[in-house]
């Protein structure tokens, strides 16, 4: 199974057809999609102007579109890094739990609810606000955009996820990314919102 590192060689290697040089670049989004897949996709044909079913695309565009992810990733890979360090010193002094962590996890770091409505701005920008609003004190607001108009999302009302949420937070009005409860500080709890 090919690592990030090795698919994004291939995105950038001019000998491979412009098929593979895409698909490379997708199956990118599967070692780290910070949206989520589909969002990340979308966002970065957006911003780069690939066509999102296009087989061909131009190759100029899609190492752009790489170059965005990479910078994202390395925002990303960084604040892990100092976190398991942070968190190893904590450890050693005795702290055993933290008293909140970041639940992300690599495939989808600021989650959107709806794939077409995503922040502004360039994935690492994106990143790094979220970073700065992670190593600071929990806020009232989106850690992304600033927003303050969060809201739930709806209940699921049945099935296997009869009776709870689909995400772990609420929703920005303002850029539509599922903002982790722990960034939030004296938020109602669900459906007082």
């Amino acid at each position: 199974m090919a690592g990030f590192r090795s698919l994004a060689h291939q995105v950038r290697d001019a000998r491979n057809d412009r098929a593979l040089r895409r698909h490379s670049l997708r199956r990118c989004l599967e070692r780290f999609a910070p949206y989520g897949h589909r969002a990340t996709w979308w966002h970065l044909c957006d911003r780069h102007g690939i066509a999102p079913e296009d087989r061909g695309a131009d190759p100029l565009r899609l190492v752009a579109a790489l170059e965005e992810l990479e910078d994202a990733r390395t925002v990303w890979l960084e604040y892990e890094r100092q976190f398991a360090e942070r968190r190893r010193r904590e450890k050693h002094h005795g702290l055993r739990r933290p008293e909140w962590a970041w639940g992300g996890s690599g495939d989808a770091v600021v989650r959107c609810a709806d794939p077409g409505v995503r922040p502004e701005g360039a994935l690492g920008e994106v990143l790094r606000r979220l970073v700065r609003a992670l190593e600071s004190e929990p806020g009232t607001g989106c850690p992304v955009c600033g927003d303050t108009e969060l809201r739930w999302p709806e209940v699921a009302p049945v099935g296997p996820w009869a009776g709870a949420l689909a995400w772990d937070g609420p929703v920005c009005a303002g850029c539509g990314i599922v903002v982790p409860r722990p960034a939030l500080a004296d938020f109602p709890s669900v459906g007082a919102a």
